[in-house]
């Protein structure tokens, strides 16, 4: 028999865990390892969330062999590559109660204490009437003390430092490493040459305290990541692990839990009250509301009936509900958020590469500062342990990390947080051209209307009586009830309302929830209307020319009837009749009405100095009367646009120095949205997949209000990095001379150091206080 030989699956792009990582020249260091590599295209390495995602080129053919040589590159490069497992859980491991990752840290300060404890007394007295001196411990005592600070709890510093000398780059280890030991070092060579009487000055606390608290911010730090990473393990979170299913008659008899991995398209499960859908799919039995609030951000629940669209993940309410799957675990709309949220925090923003560069060269420029600082204190006479201690101040101070962690962070937490308002960011590009948006352009249909025709106006007969309309509601139903048509559906749901409203006062005569049982002969016309038989009359129901054509328009030229119709037509409605030999008995404008929060939404960004823009498919007149009512005006309206004519729109406003954000829904606004410098893709549960693929943001529910919380997330999370950033360049520039200038002694420096990466993530913490705000642009 002969073998078939199957090829391993190529893939787009590979995700990696990297262990060992601390500032941004470690991030250089493994870039540049995994770029040296021929079969990588483009590498992006994240220092918050320590992870990779490597581009191979078209070259690799066997992925989990090209795989495993990226994995060999990083070990070689000093780091440890780790599954891809980190923002799934939030799992800690604890000893006695105490966090294991703490435990080293916790040892440090322990030992430290004693050595800090005499030099605390003194600061905290120093405000007294008389300072209060306490005794070092004796020098052996110190030396027992610091030493397994200095190399067993500070051994990663010299192992990752070890790594950073061998290919012959620099990170904050290495600084740190050679800081305390120059510290350490001096300390044991002034007890060991100590000949006087007394006590000799030694400096074994400034290099314990330095690693303790180095430690600690490190601890800190990766505490703070966790919470960056709270957005996506919530997400997965969403996931239920198993799925009741159905049985199928043939090869199943009985209701059985199933991994829901396991689930196939048309399966049928069924999900009781309280509990988590397990898949997308739509409701063949039953009727329940669904919080649908963290993956749409919509807070009210939505009520689901035989027909409707469920997501997995979701919240099942006060029923059960039987479900038919309509796609698999990996293809579900919660597969594609955290797929989305993922990227947008793996991607790096352009101004983290201009970081990059800057921490490139930062470690190597610190150890000439540090050299230099020794050199010149020396040159000026002081003893040698004092331009020593001057150096390892400068050493200790530098702090590469802070500039690594200030762009990622918020990033992680602005993307996190704007998901959970259900709005998705597709890459850190995308969020900083938001920050610059000056004007908006909106896709009319869809987006800014509900998408589908709606009666906005009727005329009935002068003479008519509320009996008689509501006979005539009554008819209507009767026509249309099995009628297909858009404007047939569009009726049923107006007529349905008008039944609600009358219900709530007096009954007159037939209600138009109930069909009129006096109707035969029911005819759908193609391209022109319905005829039926109503009380044995005929009865036609449709357009004004197939009135004209059957003869039933002469009362469509006198008054009331003909002004209305010219309203109507001027304003872009379609306009249905309704008539008999008896003449004209009804007549309907149908239109695609506004959204609710739509003219709110133009409002808020026209607050916030934003140009706002219509441009529309539909005609010039029915583009207008939508822009009318959301304070529009004429020059600032754009109707009878094909999706090609939309990208040109957006191509000549920004050839006018405008920033564009395109707002769109559906497959004609593609080209739109990749044209202009944001795109916004809503999400109307109908056809936006292709626009969500072309946008560089997604708004989870059809609310035109989130395009400015869209605007204002991305406005926030970019303030914060540029604070940030700021911050880490300020702190460096002003800590670095001062302790050249012998104004920072070693332990004030490695407190610095450590506060520096603390303050930059809780900076970016910040962010998971913010809420769309819709009343204050």
């Amino acid at each position: 028999m002969a073998s078939t030989n199957i090829a391993p699956p190529v893939l787009d792009v590979f995700d990696i865990g990297i262990g060992g990582m601390t500032c941004a020249s470690c991030v250089g260091r493994v870039e540049r390892a995994l770029k040296k590599q021929g079969t990588v295209v483009d590498v992006s390495v994240n220092l918050a969330t320590e992870m990779a995602r490597i581009t191979p080129s078209d070259a690799v053919q066997d992925a989990q062999a090209w795989q495993r040589e990226m994995r060999r590159v990083i070990r070689d490069a000093g780091y440890e590559p780790t599954a891809q497992t980190l923002a799934e859980t939030d799992d800690v491991d604890r000893w006695l109660g105490i966090d294991t990752a703490f435990i080293p840290t916790l040892a440090a300060l322990l030992l430290s204490a004693p050595l800090l404890l005499p030099m605390l007394v003194q600061w905290l007295s120093m405000p007294l009437t008389q300072t209060v001196w306490v005794s070092m411990p004796a020098p052996w005592i110190q030396f027992v003390l610091a030493t397994p600070v200095q190399f067993v709890l500070g051994w990663p510093f010299y192992k990752s430092a070890w790594h950073a000398l061998k290919a012959l780059t620099g990170n904050m280890e290495l600084l740190v490493a050679i800081g305390t030991s120059a510290g350490w070092g001096l300390s044991t060579w002034l007890w060991l040459t100590f000949n006087g009487e007394g006590l000799p000055h030694l400096y074994y606390e400034g290099s314990a305290v330095v690693i303790a608290l180095v430690l600690l911010g490190k601890y800190l730090e990766t505490r703070s990541k966790r919470q960056t990473t709270s957005a996506i393990r919530a997400l997965h979170a969403l996931k239920p692990s198993t799925a009741k299913l159905l049985p199928d008659g043939i090869g199943r008899d009985d209701v059985v839990d199933i991994p829901v991995a396991d689930l196939l398209v048309g399966d049928r499960i069924r999900v009781v009250a309280g509990e988590r859908i397990p898949a997308d799919g739509v409701v063949v039995v039953g009727r329940s509301s669904v919080d649908e609030a963290m993956v749409t951000g919509e807070p009210l629940p939505v009520v689901k009936r035989m027909g409707d669209a469920v997501i997995g993940g979701t919240l099942n309410g006060e029923a059960t509900l039987d479900i038919a799957v309509s796609a698999a675990d990996t293809h579900s709309v919660l597969a594609q958020i955290i797929a989305m949220v993922s990227d947008a925090q793996a991607s790096k923003a352009p101004v983290q590469r201009t970081v990059d560069k800057v921490a490139a060269v930062f470690v190597p420029v610190v150890l000439l500062i540090a050299a230099a600082t020794l050199w010149f204190w020396l040159a000026k006479g002081v003893p040698f342990e004092e331009a020593m201690i001057n150096m390892v101040a400068v050493l200790v101070i530098a702090c590469p990390c802070a500039l690594g962690l200030a762009t990622p962070a918020a990033m992680m937490v602005g993307t996190g947080v704007a998901a959970k308002h259900g709005i998705l960011i597709k890459d850190a590009q995308a969020l900083e051209q938001a920050y610059a948006v000056t004007t908006v352009a909106f896709d009319k249909t869809g987006t800014l209307t509900a998408g589908k025709p709606s009666v906005v106006a009727h005329q009935w007969p002068l003479a008519a009586s509320l009996d008689a309309q509501a006979q005539l509601r009554a008819d209507l139903l009767a026509m249309q009830l099995n009628n297909p048509h858009p404007l047939a559906q569009g009726l049923r749901e107006w007529l349905t309302a008008q039944d609600a409203e009358k219900a709530t006062g007096a009954t007159h005569g037939a209600s138009a929830s109930s069909p009129s049982s006096a109707i035969s002969a029911i005819e759908n016309v193609a391209g022109q209307g319905v005829q039926a038989l109503v009380h044995n009359r005929p009865c036609y129901m449709g357009s004004v020319v197939w009135m004209q054509a059957l003869g039933l328009d002469t009362a469509l030229s006198v008054a009331p009837w003909a002004d209305v119709l010219q309203q109507w037509q001027s304003s872009g409605y379609s306009v249905s009749v309704l008539a008999n030999d008896g003449g004209v008995q009804g007549m309907f404008a149908f239109g695609d009405a506004v959204k609710p929060s739509a003219a709110r939404a133009v409002a808020l960004l026209q607050r916030a100095h934003i140009n706002v823009v219509l441009m529309s498919g539909d005609n010039q007149a029915a583009s207008r009367v939508v822009g009318a009512q959301l304070g529009l005006t004429d020059d600032h309206i754009f109707g009878q646009l094909l999706p090609g004519d939309k990208a040109k729109a957006v191509a000549k406003l920004q050839a006018n120095n405008h920033v564009v954000a395109f707002v769109g829904d559906g497959i004609n606004d593609a080209p739109a949205l990749s044209t202009a410098d944001v795109g916004l893709a809503m999400n109307n549960g109908q056809h936006g997949d292709v626009a969500m693929q072309a946008a560089g943001m997604t708004l989870m529910r059809a609310d035109p209000l989130l395009v400015q919380a869209a605007l204002s997330i991305s406005k926030q999370t970019v303030r914060k990095i540029r604070q940030n950033l700021f911050w880490a360049f300020a702190y460096n520039v002003a800590g670095i001379p001062l302790a050249a200038m012998g104004l920072l002694n070693p332990v004030v420096a490695g407190a610095a150091m450590a506060l520096s990466s603390v303050s930059v993530m809780g900076n970016a913490l910040l962010l998971k206080r913010w809420t769309p705000d819709q009343d204050d642009a």
